[in-house]
């Protein structure tokens, strides 16, 4: 359907000169339209039209806009004009504050939407079954448990019974908290009451089952659903897919797809893009481009999710340059590329080693009305540093400040990293101020950069110093110590060349720290730095750690005498 709204309008204002002057119908269906849309400035140019013209907006008009406004969240306006409706001596009907509760519960706003079910009672309007069902589902998915069963508990104590859709908002409740014993008994439930499971209860009991790892449970149900003559909707594939895809079982990805496509279910470009998506991750880039092309031989149109998947697919696979094509495809197409899509092949650039073009590719897009962020920019830094430009990365790093940008921890993260495997420690230090300053970290990565290249520069002294420092702090919110670890034995658990007793000393400070025993575990640390013996990182994670733990008891022993 084309949204031919000027041409609706034109002809509105031509219908009095034909002799058939426009009703609230009328103007009642270009408002819909309008709303729908969230083109609510033309639509109260309307409706100041409509009164100029002696007609008078009634209910369906207002609830029309009532609905306009909550559809894109704006809750004060769509309360100005339930207000407005009583001025005019209209007054608001129960569907008018289903809408509006139905608003408040998608903000979270709970509370203030269970004062409109008091308001409406009130007004001597009786909440039903679709109230009901909105206020159940807002307490279970933002207030209170306890509140959504009372709830249901006071509808039915009001001859109102539990439909289907409140029966799907328990069994999803149940399934987000893993209760599926409660589950079961909601279904046998649902089924005594003669409301039967429909897709949405099948696909909620599916996308668990998938998110579980259970697989050949997904199936069955998906079985079931057909043998009660329900349809598998684009909702059932895409879950199965991403599941499937996940598993890392593209073949029976593929079949499914195929299988659904030959029984005439509805395939979406979702469907396909989740399953190019999995083929991409998997390295199988082949397949997914004759995926793509089939996609659109049966004229499934890409969306700009859909464009930027594949774009990414291919950058991650090394093909920056068939990204290209696909950003110029998804241009003759009428689509409006992103942040995403020029984020994504920059950095797919940068990841190939191809700074130059990255800039170049950046600057170009900037001169089409691309706004860089911190993405870009991180991006940006990453890819200088990795081929070993620091002096061009400090560069646009400081251009990138002065100018007022947004920057954050990963930003300093690369430049630190940078400086100290140059052994820039001055500036390091410096930048990890200004961090501190500026409230950004440091993080585990700012200080895994900078022990590292402390220890790797053999500089024991001050890394002991730095250690004792980070300790003092109580740096312990920052959970870098696990973190650390697990990252630490990762890349350079072992020096390049070990000193033949450093594992030995580095088990002894291990083992002495496990058991709490941190003066003992500093006092073998100072035999080994006296030695010159560079540790493996992970005991300096652990010393940091103990020092930590240490400083927090004897504070609480302080504070407790």
């Amino acid at each position: 359907m084309e949204n031919r709204f000027g041409e609706a309008i034109r002809v509105l204002g031509k219908m009095r000169d034909y002799g058939c002057p426009p009703d609230n119908i009328t103007y009642n269906t270009i408002l819909d339209g309008l709303c729908k849309k969230g083109r609510l400035n033309e639509a109260r140019d309307l409706l100041l039209d409509m009164k100029n013209k002696g007609l008078f907006p009634n209910r369906t008009t207002f609830n029309i806009l009532v609905v306009g406004c909550c559809r894109l969240g704006w809750l004060k306006e769509a309360a100005n004009v339930i207000e407005l409706m009583s001025k005019n001596n209209v007054v608001p009907d129960a569907w008018t504050y289903n809408v509006m509760i139905s608003g408040f519960c998608k903000q979270g706003r709970v509370d203030e939407a269970l004062r409109l079910r008091e308001e409406m009672e009130n007004l001597k309007l009786s909440p039903d079954v679709v109230t009901y069902n909105t206020l159940i589902n807002g307490c279970f998915e933002h207030g209170s448990s306890e509140e959504g069963f009372k709830l249901i508990d006071e509808m039915e104590g009001r001859g109102m019974k539990p439909n289907s859709v409140t029966y799907n908002v328990m069994v999803k409740w149940f399934v987000k908290k893993g209760k599926m014993d409660e589950v079961d008994k909601t279904v046998r439930k649902m089924e005594e009451s003669g409301c039967l499971p429909d897709i949405v209860t099948y696909n909620t009991l599916i996308s668990w089952h998938c998110k579980a790892g259970k697989m050949d449970e997904a199936f069955r149900l998906m079985d079931e659903m057909g043998r009660k003559g329900l349809k598998m909707d684009n909702v059932t594939l895409n879950t199965m897919l991403r599941a499937l895809c996940k598993e890392r079982k593209l073949d029976e990805a593929h079949d499914l797809l195929c299988s659904a496509r030959r029984r005439g279910y509805f395939v979406d470009e979702v469907s396909y893009g989740t399953l190019i998506i999995g083929y991409f991750k998997h390295e199988k880039a082949s397949q997914a481009l004759r995926l793509w092309d089939e996609m659109k031989e049966k004229e499934i149109i890409p969306s700009i999710i859909t464009y930027n998947s594949m774009i990414a697919g291919l950058c991650q696979m090394g093909k920056t340059n068939q990204a290209i094509d696909k950003l110029d495809e998804l241009l003759e197409s009428g689509l409006v590329p992103d942040e995403i899509t020029y984020n994504t092949i920059i950095h797919g650039y940068c990841h190939e080693g191809q700074v130059e073009k990255a800039f170049q590719f950046h600057n170009k897009m900037v001169e089409k009305n691309f706004k860089p962020d911190v993405v870009t920019c991180n991006t940006l830094l990453c890819g200088l540093c990795r081929e070993g430009m620091l002096e061009k990365a400090l560069k646009l790093f400081n251009t990138w400040i002065s100018k007022g940008k947004d920057v954050d921890a990963v930003s300093y993260n690369t430049i630190i990293l940078s400086l100290c495997k140059e052994k820039r420690f001055g500036e390091a230090f410096d930048l990890l101020a200004e961090m501190e300053e500026k409230k950004l970290g440091p993080d585990c990565y700012t200080y895994n950069a900078i022990l590292g290249g402390l220890t790797d520069a053999g500089r024991m002294k001050d890394a002991e110093e730095f250690i004792s420092k980070i300790a003092e702090k109580g740096k312990s919110e920052y959970q870098f110590l696990e973190l650390g670890k697990r990252q630490d034995a990762r890349t350079s658990e072992i020096p390049q060349e070990p000193h033949p007793n450093a594992i030995a000393y580095s088990n002894k400070i291990n083992e002495l720290c496990s058991q709490g025993r941190y003066k003992d575990a500093m006092k073998i640390f100072h035999e080994s730095t006296q030695k010159n013996i560079i540790l493996l990182k992970s005991t300096y994670i652990d010393l940091m750690d103990g020092l930590i733990k240490r400083r927090k008891s004897t504070s609480k022993g302080m504070l407790s005498s």
